[in-house]
């Protein structure tokens, strides 16, 4: 009877920590996408259009 009943509340608490995170996650995105970014800095003069770090390997696409 304990070995049943301690499965049932493990069972319960994945439960409510899985619904804890998504609530977490729920008001962080919402928090997220009202949060209002500045506009990107311009490109300072004399750089190439991509400084990524994929553009300086000549090999990147394999």
């Amino acid at each position: 009877m304990e070995t049943i009943v301690l499965i049932a509340v493990i069972i319960f608490m994945i439960g409510v920590a899985m619904r804890w995170i998504h609530v977490l996650n729920a008001r962080d995105e919402a928090r997220i996408e009202a949060y209002r970014f500045s506009d990107p800095l311009p490109r300072p003069p004399g750089l190439p259009d991509d400084t990524g770090r994929r553009a300086h390997h000549t090999g990147a696409d394999r």
